[in-house]
């Protein structure tokens, strides 16, 4: 019986049987009043189902893929797995939408693993690719959070949550059990969305015993209050077995208090499984022992090869850099030498795979685009694609390739990669019925000349049925990140064919400080909020307003935390250009965001210091230019949006800007999710922020 079938769960391994939840509905389909509009809206991006996570069966004869589908009404998605036959182009769904399902990895070429909480706890299921014989196989107590198989299938690691450290005033004073308090005697009290409660995600070990997995050994250490995989993002692509299944490697920042919250000095750790032993391969590599490589920033995602006898991961040069380059370092554990093959290479090196034992292939953010690249151990590069797209996965067995793209028009769907001459098909059409009733706008791809004489690449984004007779309000997007690269990415929080639907010209520049122009590009905007990627801001939208379809008359602005820090120094500096901004969680007072931030090696390397750091020339500018400082000259309109979870910028920021706006006279408004951070996830969240978002610049620029 297919799992889309059951009405209760399989077995759990007390033998209990539990009534499985309704599956949730889903209805994708598009009105008639939707279809007549044919334009991109909220509520219709909502109902495209979303596509990631591609895996290629050993054999390279199926492709696993999960894809995660929305009802707007229960406020709420599912994850589902899926399985395509490569050669009939047959696609089953594995799981229904009663439980969500993810994470799958392949065992063998007809049977998965992955995890599910169709019985209430988050826990690792197996399942054939027919669908079938859907059994649970940890037995663990806790919520699993990530997991992976040893290739010969008798062990397992896998990450639970481990209470390390006495964080609550409960755990402090036993007989107090109903209060409500945390204590902290160090930093970091808290990180991204969530407050130190004393718990942290650790990585087991167990034997695989029948099926089975049991309780295993926790590898990080009961007290040692560190996390593995690394916070805040816990991307378990930091942990591998190696293909023998001898090792397994794990990435961790073994540092406490003030130390970590200073510094990004993570390690590849290599645990030997027959004799228990642990090395920290970044620390005793040759190289560092000499002095010649340290390893103090950014170490982390270990591969092995194939023949399990070098390690590759990602390493950043600098303490306390986090845009730092990301270079490709090759560990041989034999020898202990390492080698940096990106040496010679100005890119970042992201989501490494091995080819064969003697070259590796990785994606690489590349002038605007994300693109597929192979690199031999001599260093040199050979771009595999081309094209204005975002590769935003590649998985690989045998002779066949499947990547994960993406462009400002089309959401990811998964497409077949000849290595040798870098041509792509489409597999998977996962919204078809949307992309045939709706109409996207042209994207133009512009260089644009900066003050300072260089060439800024430009995304122009126009309304769709574009009229050059006409002439459109225009939107100037500040970018976040800072450093993160203005490409051709889908996204379901800033969408920019959503902002040219409802009529909008949408100018996206790659201003300083974004990837994939060359380090040095991007290291500029450190130190430099206020300076050169301001002008680059202006001398793009500048550029495009003088387009005889552009009403100059009516620009708006707006942007998210770095890009909402934009928006808030360019009320101050715009010369009137702009009848309307909007700042989602931006910076607004650098004095106050250095104690409100968790991560200080951010604005540390970011801003140059600490604010009472008087000798610091660097940071003494930074702070001297903060945009709170120039509140007497706004002089218009401006929306102001936040989360209250939001522990990077913290809410009260936003809650400065708004209070110095308003006491300003300046029309303004504010807009507070208290169950949001950084980013609005939740579906009915997303509509009321995009309402709000275009009713505040309909009202100002149309």
């Amino acid at each position: 019986m297919s799992i889309a079938a059951m009405s209760l769960a399989a077995c759990t391994g007390g033998g209990e049987q539990r009534q499985r939840p309704e599956p949730l509905a889903i209805d994708n389909a598009l009105t008639e009043a939707e279809k007549q509009a044919g334009i991109l809206t909220p509520e219709v991006m909502w109902k495209m189902s979303r596509i990631g996570a591609p895996a290629l069966s050993p054999d390279a004869e199926n492709l696993l893929y999960q894809i995660t589908s929305y009802n707007m009404s229960e406020n709420r998605g599912v994850t589902q797995l899926c399985v395509m036959n490569l050669s009939s182009g047959e696609t089953k769904t594995l799981t229904d939408t009663s439980s969500n399902n993810h994470s799958a990895v392949w065992l063998g070429n007809d049977r998965i693993a992955f995890l599910s909480n169709r019985d209430g706890s988050s826990a690792v299921w197996t399942i054939g690719i027919d669908g079938a014989e859907a059994r649970r196989m940890s037995q663990v107590g806790e919520d699993i959070e990530g997991f992976g198989i040893s290739p010969d299938g008798t062990r397992a690691w896998y990450v639970v949550r481990t209470h390390v450290a006495d964080r609550l005033s409960k755990d402090v004073y036993d007989d107090l059990g109903k209060s409500k308090a945390r204590i902290y005697d160090d930093l970091m009290c808290r990180h991204w969305d969530y407050w130190d409660d004393g718990s942290y995600l650790h990585v087991y070990l167990a034997d695989i015993v029948d099926g089975e997995i049991g309780r295993g050994r926790d590898l990080i250490g009961a007290d040692s209050a560190w996390d593995s995989p690394l916070a805040p993002y816990f991307d378990m692509a930091e942990i591998a077995f190696s293909p023998d299944s001898r090792m397994l490697a794990y990435t961790c920042k073994p540092l406490a208090g003030a130390d970590y919250a200073v510094s990004t000095d993570s390690d590849v750790f290599l645990y030997d499984i027959e004799s228990g032993a642990t090395v920290n391969i970044n620390k005793s590599s040759v190289a560092a022992e000499s002095g010649a490589e340290p390893f103090v920033g950014y170490d982390k995602y270990p591969v092995f090869s194939p023949d399990s006898r070098r390690i590759a991961f990602r390493s950043q040069r600098r303490a306390g850099n986090e845009a730092d380059k990301q270079r490709l370092i090759v560990y041989d554990i034999a020898s202990r030498e390492t080698v940096d093959l990106t040496a010679g290479f100005d890119y970042d090196a992201t989501d490494v795979i091995w080819d064969g034992n003697d070259a590796l292939r990785f994606i690489v953010p590349y002038q605007g685009t994300h693109q597929v690249c192979r690199i031999g151990m001599d260093g040199s590069v050979e771009l595999l694609t081309s094209g204005d797209h975002d590769i935003t996965a590649l998985t690989v067995a045998g002779d066949r390739a499947v990547v994960a793209m993406n462009t400002i028009s089309k959401a990811t769907e998964l497409y077949g990669l000849d290595l040798s001459t870098g041509a792509m098909e489409q597999l998977t059409d996962v919204n078809a019925e949307i992309y045939d009733n709706i109409r996207m706008g042209r994207v133009e791809k512009r260089w644009v000349a900066t003050t300072d004489g260089k060439r800024m690449l430009t995304w122009v984004i126009l309304p769709p049925d574009f009229d050059p007779a006409k002439r459109y309000p225009a939107l100037l997007y500040c970018q976040g990140g800072p450093q993160s690269v203005v490409s051709q990415f889908w996204s379901y929080r800033w969408n920019f064919q959503l902002m040219a639907a409802r009529g909008y010209v949408v100018v996206a520049p790659n201003r300083r400080g974004c990837p994939s122009f060359g380090q040095e590009w991007t290291d500029q905007i450190s130190g430099d909020y206020s300076g050169q990627n301001i002008r680059d801001y202006l001398a793009a939208i500048d550029e495009v307003a003088r387009e005889p379809w552009v009403d100059a008359d009516r620009l708006g602005c707006v942007g998210a935390s770095y890009g909402g820090y934009s928006v808030y120094y360019l009320a101050g500096v715009h010369d009137k250009r702009f009848k309307a901004f909007i700042s989602h969680c931006g910076i607004f007072d650098f004095d106050s965001m250095y104690g409100h931030t968790e991560e200080l090696f951010f604005v540390n390397n970011d801003y140059g210091g600490a604010y009472w750091d008087k000798q610091n020339a660097t940071a003494q500018r930074s702070y001297a230019h903060s945009p709170h400082r120039l509140v007497e000259r706004w002089d218009t309109p401006i929306m102001i949006i936040t989360g209250e979870k939001d522990f990077r910028i913290p809410y009260t920021q936003s809650l400065e800007a708004f209070t110095a706006a308003r006491l300003h006279g300046i029309d303004s408004r504010l807009v507070v999710f208290e169950n949001e951070a950084h980013q609005v996830f939740q579906p009915q969240n997303s509509l009321v922020w995009n309402r709000e978002f275009f009713g505040w610049l309909d009202k100002y620029l149309k």
